[in-house]
């Protein structure tokens, strides 16, 4: 129980210090926020958790695929948000479009044999 609750608090520690330095510093909340920190920690509590190197091989390929399309939340929300589209609806589409792009991506790796 006690390896739950500081997987938690870990975790929120990383979201509330990327909200808090967005406050005072864009860049350095971006740099933070770039980092696979998500991906880090849950490679740690899985391998905490299993031991097993397989385990983190296997998140480890499908990590580095599907960033990929992720990277197009990042490019979409920011060119609607300068279209003036108001925020939640700009958030909506982005995210929609991502959701996209991570279905084309699996259909892709599928087409070329890559199982994630």
């Amino acid at each position: 129980m006690w390896q739950y609750t500081l997987k938690i608090i870990l975790s929120a520690v990383v979201l509330v210090t990327v909200a808090e330095l967005a406050k005072r510093s864009s860049f350095l909340a971006a740099a933070l926020a770039s980092l696979p920190l998500t991906s880090l920690l849950a490679l740690v509590w899985i391998y905490i958790d299993s031991g097993s190197v397989q385990k983190i091989t296997t998140l480890s390929h499908g990590i580095f695929w599907l960033v990929l399309p992720s990277l197009i939340l990042f490019v979409t929300l920011p060119l609607l948000l300068r279209s003036g589209i108001h925020f939640w609806l700009s958030l909506f589409i982005a995210c929609l479009a991502t959701a996209i792009a991570y279905f084309s991506m699996i259909k892709l790796l599928e087409i070329f044999g890559i199982r994630i």
